[in-house]
């Protein structure tokens, strides 16, 4: 961003690419938005809350209050009638907005200063043997909380080897969690979304995870 703080950070891990966006916050490691190349991504409301959350079927819009706006199947990936995406623009802040127009066609751009960047996080999932993609993932009530605390003990360890590198320093608090736990975070959401949980769980599981 103009004031120096980072925007966007794009990563691999593995055979996998994980763009990952940032709040312009000196302090903090809000995130923004994470997107991978997995077909996986989720974008988040500055409160924290889920905005737009997408995965190798399809993807849904969820207001402020978290009612679901719309919801939609990538073409050729399920059997029978499926509801096609329209084209969705939002911003992120006054730098970064994101363009989803297809699946392999996932646009985020960075604007300031007058000069732009681009970058295409979209991707054509290959199916599998039998002509479908990988069935999602169910899990109950009590793994996804387990999952949840998994991932906010690892957020806790990560923020207490900041304090031991620098006792004497605020460096440590505008350290970037490791990648591993911002994408395990993401992927605790996305179960989330597809599980038969109640609201009150999932904004539970949420906090736990973007404390």
């Amino acid at each position: 961003y103009p004031s120096g703080n980072l925007a966007i950070m794009v990563t691999r891990e593995g055979d996998q690419m994980i763009c990952t966006v940032q709040e312009d916050e000196p302090r903090t490691t809000k995130i923004r938005a994470l997107f991978q190349s997995d077909g996986r991504s989720t974008c988040y409301y500055p409160n924290g809350d889920e905005w737009i959350n997408m995965s190798i079927q399809g993807g849904q819009y969820l207001d402020q209050a978290g009612s679901r706006v719309k919801r939609w199947m990538w073409p050729n990936l399920s059997p029978g009638p499926h509801v096609p995406l329209s084209p969705i623009f939002i911003s992120l802040n006054r730098h970064v907005g994101v363009r989803i127009l297809a699946q392999d066609k996932i646009i985020i751009s960075f604007l300031a200063m007058g000069r732009q960047a681009k970058f295409n996080m979209g991707t054509k999932v290959q199916v599998g043997a039998a002509g479908q993609p990988p069935a999602p993932a169910w899990l109950g009530r009590d793994e996804l909380l387990l999952l949840a605390f998994r991932v906010r003990i690892l957020q806790l360890l990560d923020k207490m080897r900041g304090c031991i590198s620098f006792p004497s320093s605020e460096q440590w608090k505008k350290m970037q969690p490791p990648t591993y736990v911002l994408t395990q975070a993401v992927k605790i959401l996305e179960l989330c979304a597809a599980a038969d949980i109640s609201e009150e769980l999932h904004s539970s599981i949420q906090a736990t995870v973007n404390a």
